[in-house]
């Protein structure tokens, strides 16, 4: 992407009124459109999406596929894509606005720090989407699947909030599993190796991100597990 174009999608998305940003993560605080200061902690029913329907969250969100696509198939849900790339997430919310889909938000911030940004409780559901594997071992606490993140998933979700991986990378899979599997406050609700290779029994998880779809042209199994967490 050239300079010119990602200082364009910059411009714009400081308009747009489904994204948030958070310029230091040292002191955390939000911006809305026109680079208005907001408090969005706790009232995000209330304040942006003006209902009490349940939010989910798309971490590491990339281009937002899943962010926009789920708040098209569950209107009676919110959605909220979080990335720290701001190019990537302008794409997401010009397709949202674009696509009238006024329960989907985005927020720009680094995840470690959800919850300078929501209540305990405040979020029902996590999808985590394709993320960086970080394979190598001394960087274990950066995987989106690490004892440290799944404590920081704890301060935002109910009790009992689902978390949705889904993945091409056959050995952070099985880290994700056993992390999940020996946490007595996690339960393992359903697995499964190669999504494609039987009829999906949750038909959302045919919604295909940008990675995805190379993963997929590539010869990769896309594999899949949800879990909740208290």
């Amino acid at each position: 992407m050239s300079r010119k174009n990602k200082l364009r999608k910059f411009a714009e998305i400081l308009s747009f009124p489904n994204v948030y940003e958070c310029y230091n993560v040292q002191e955390p605080s939000l911006v809305g459109a026109n680079m208005e200061p907001v408090e969005m902690k706790g009232v995000w029913h209330r304040d942006h999406f003006k209902n009490d329907h349940p939010i989910t969250l798309e971490l590491a969100c990339g281009g937002g596929e899943y962010t926009v696509d789920l708040a098209r198939r569950f209107p009676e849900r919110n959605f909220i894509g979080i990335d720290i790339k701001g190019n990537r997430l302008w794409q997401g919310a010009k397709n949202a606005l674009d696509g009238g889909l006024h329960n989907a938000a985005f927020l720009r911030t680094r995840i470690e720090v959800l919850s300078a940004f929501f209540a305990p409780g405040e979020v029902s559901e996590i999808w985590i989407t394709f993320p960086d594997p970080f394979p190598r071992e001394s960087k274990e606490n950066r995987r989106l699947t690490s004892p440290m993140f799944l404590e920081r998933f704890r301060e935002v979700l109910v009790p009992g909030g689902l978390v949705h991986l889904k993945h091409d990378d056959p050995h952070f899979f099985r880290y994700s599993l056993r992390v999940i599997e020996s946490d007595p406050r996690c339960t393992l609700l359903y697995e499964n190796q190669d999504i494609y290779a039987t009829p999906m029994l949750y038909p959302e998880l045919g919604i295909q991100t940008l990675y995805e779809g190379k993963h997929l042209a590539a010869g990769k199994t896309i594999k899949y597990l949800r879990c909740t967490i208290s």
